[in-house]
């Protein structure tokens, strides 16, 4: 078995698997840019590799399998403003490219938090495979931002109104949701995923391996319990009427609308329009659309209040730039959508 680590991720050969450990527990295994590029320079020589019949992303034992990007990194690069944080969502969306489209089986081993990046490193592969310690959300509009990383891709791929529930409010679910919406493919306890990764590089096919591990009895997880009133509701045609048919939905309803109203009113508004465009769009143009309203959010001044309340002066309580719904007017939200002059996204 060789093993080399670079900055913060391991990468070894197993057998027949390719296998990539996230090794930054102190930090839930954040995403770095160099984190990111090593990924991506491993997955571009193992696609070529004939010894490598499979590659598995794991992390160290811990609360978090990934917990996203590293965001405290990003709002110190965006706020020099010369441009130059957007190298991080650069690399970062070639690499979650190229686990999409990676040629042989990819496997993600999620055990504990996944939110973000951590989703981006493992929902575009075809083997989810969730542990009863798995943990997910996309909250991005929480801090300012929106569910970048393919979310616009594979979120408008759930049932019903789930994608838009999850995007716009950035609730955790846990292992018998997401195996029911489909953010999982499989459930096996931690104490087998070992089983399943020896059985792995003795080049025995995952989905042979998966039929007869034993899975997690489930059960009905709370997002499934409100699947009627989350369709009903997330259907609507802005976010406006969102909030009103919350409001008709008992207790979980107003809940739910109480909320979205601490949310970054722009970012609700923006990932509102994201979702509803991504529907109709592939992988490649989800990832351009994505940079599109990146490239503005980091000009934008949520994102650096919302890290401000909650990880700097951690108050949790930031203040929206506008502080309504009702200010963000068709054209502050049309900004964010418009062609980059000349930086596109490309791979």
């Amino acid at each position: 078995m060789a093993l080399t680590s670079e900055a913060h991720v391991a990468f070894c050969n197993e057998g027949a698997i390719g296998r990539i450990t996230l090794n930054r527990p102190k930090a839930l295994n954040a995403l770095t840019e160099e984190m990111c590029a090593a990924i991506l320079d491993r997955l571009r020589r193992w696609a070529t590799d004939p010894a490598v019949r499979a590659v598995v992303i794991d992390a160290v034992p811990g609360k978090a399998f990934c917990a996203g990007g590293d965001i405290r990194a990003i709002y110190d690069a965006g706020r020099k403003g010369d441009g130059s944080v957007m190298s991080f969502f650069r690399t970062e969306y070639r690499m979650n490219a190229a686990i999409r489209h990676f040629p042989k089986p990819y496997l993600a081993l999620i055990d504990g938090i996944t939110m973000g990046g951590g989703c981006g490193v493992s929902m575009h592969g075809p083997h989810r495979i969730a542990s009863e310690n798995a943990v997910f959300a996309m909250p991005e509009t929480a801090i300012g931002l929106f569910p970048d990383i393919g979310a616009t891709f594979f979120l408008n791929r759930l049932p019903g109104g789930i994608g838009m529930y999850m995007a716009l409010t950035g609730v955790r679910i846990g292992v018998a949701d997401a195996i029911a919406c489909g953010l999982a493919t499989n459930s096996v306890p931690s104490h087998d995923q070992p089983v399943l990764l020896q059985r792995l590089t003795e080049s025995e096919a995952p989905e042979a391996i998966l039929s007869e591990l034993g899975q997690i009895p489930l059960g009905v997880g709370d997002m499934e319990t409100h699947r009627p009133a989350i369709d009903r509701a997330f259907s609507a045609s802005s976010v406006e009427e969102v909030l009103a048919r919350l409001e008709r939905e008992g207790e979980w309803g107003r809940g739910t609308a109480s909320l979205l109203k601490t949310r970054s009113p722009t970012s609700l508004k923006v990932t509102f329009r994201q979702i509803r465009e991504g529907a109709t769009l592939d992988f490649a143009s989800c990832q351009r659309l994505e940079y599109r309203i990146m490239t503005r959010m980091m000009d934008a001044p949520d994102f650096y209040e919302g890290v401000r309340a909650a990880l700097i002066e951690k108050d949790q309580s930031p203040r929206w730039t506008p502080g309504g719904l009702d200010k963000v007017t068709d054209g502050d939200v049309e900004c964010f959508f418009s062609p980059l002059d000349d930086t596109e996204f490309t791979l």
